[in-house]
């Protein structure tokens, strides 16, 4: 019987300690590093549209961003500050500051791209060719 108690207890303790991982759609993961600042990580997928679509999740989940609110690229490849993978891409939801504003539309991250909430949410729909 009290081998039964323990197990109930510890299953209780387990299902209700909080996640510290965010597990972002598409096989993406993210990790804050402040209070407007993140990075998309990649583990299985590794397409522009994966990263947009799960910095999209992150900012309307995690921070509470709008529909009409942009993310924008803070650092666009490189290592991770959070987990220490090698690939990461860093957004945050506030202009950054000393470098040029512009929508995305390239192939890869630039520091300054930008896109509304909605429209990286978007991109979540949109059917890989190469997967």
């Amino acid at each position: 019987m009290k081998q039964v108690i323990s197990c109930a207890f510890a299953a209780i303790m387990v299902s209700s300690a909080p996640i510290a991982v965010s597990a972002a759609p598409y096989g993406f993961q993210t990790e804050a590093i402040n209070n407007t600042e993140f990075e998309v990580i990649p583990r299985a997928r590794r397409d522009v549209d994966g990263y947009w679509c799960a910095a999209a999740d992150f900012a309307r989940r995690g921070l509470g961003a709008g529909w009409q609110d942009r993310i924008y690229v803070l650092r666009g490849y490189g290592p991770s500050v959070t987990t220490g993978r090698k690939t990461a891409v860093q957004f945050t939801t506030r202009s950054p500051a000393n470098v040029d504003q512009q929508s995305s539309i390239t192939v890869g991250f630039k520091a300054g791209e930008s896109m509304t909430v909605q429209g990286a949410n978007g991109l979540c729909s949109r059917r890989q060719i190469f997967e």
